[in-house]
């Protein structure tokens, strides 16, 4: 749970500071920052990413998981999702709530959230949560200097879903092996890069949509195993 908490944390931080000091802050200079974020995010991705021992695993799981993804179309039902909640709240012209709901959507929802969760939970590394408290915590500083203090109450949401993730899957160490495990994160490495291609601009790939891609090398351990 450590990871999760200082995830919360880092957010509790940012945004306390973004919604005080904010309005001060100038534009390049929160630009920089999280464009150097992003290439930390490519860093941690890569790390993973080199874990495999089953090369072609991670690209049948990134095609098959993709396809699955692009077929539910997991992105754009998300998107859906945030853009109904927001117009709800919106109605009551309530910053605090279109905060709570914007940040929260953008800090559960991803590839980072939920590996990082795993990885804490089974392995009791929490590199992917340090470096996604780092990033969400430099983005909520951004985000509540024109949403307010409804970006810090998403904090209590990141606790209570990514500590979920944690607490499952660490009593799932007996269905995740080894293997299972260095494939699913080198796959999750893969969609943590495009998290960081996407930030600096680079792409516009829906990671959305591959997210079923995370647990295809788990079913096949569970087979083959």
């Amino acid at each position: 749970m450590l990871g999760t908490i200082v995830n919360a944390a880092a957010i509790i931080v940012g945004g306390s500071f973004g919604a005080v000091f904010g309005s001060k802050l100038k534009e390049r200079y929160s630009d920089i920052v999280l464009k150097a974020m992003a290439l930390s995010v490519l860093l941690v991705g890569l790390k993973y990413a080199l874990l495999t021992n089953e090369m072609l695993l991670v690209i049948i799981s990134l095609s098959l998981g993709s396809l699955i993804g692009e077929f539910i179309d997991i992105e754009g039902r998300l998107n859906k999702l945030g853009e109904n909640l927001q117009e709800k709240f919106s109605e009551g012209h309530s910053n605090l709530a279109e905060g709570f709901v914007m940040a929260t959507l953008i800090y559960c929802i991803g590839s980072m959230a939920i590996l990082g969760a795993i990885d804490s939970g089974v392995r009791g590394d929490h590199t992917i949560l340090y470096a996604k408290a780092v990033l969400d915590g430099v983005s909520a500083l951004v985000f509540a200097s024109t949403l307010g203090f409804g970006v810090v109450l998403s904090s209590i949401s990141v606790f209570i879903y990514q500590g979920s993730i944690t607490l499952l899957a660490s009593q799932a160490t007996g269905i995740l092996t080894d293997q299972a495990i260095n494939e699913l994160s080198a796959v999750g490495g893969l969609l943590i890069m495009t998290i960081g291609l996407n930030i600096l601009g680079i792409t516009k790939i829906k990671v959305g949509n591959m997210l079923p891609a995370v647990f295809i090398p788990v079913i096949y351990f569970a087979f083959v195993g």
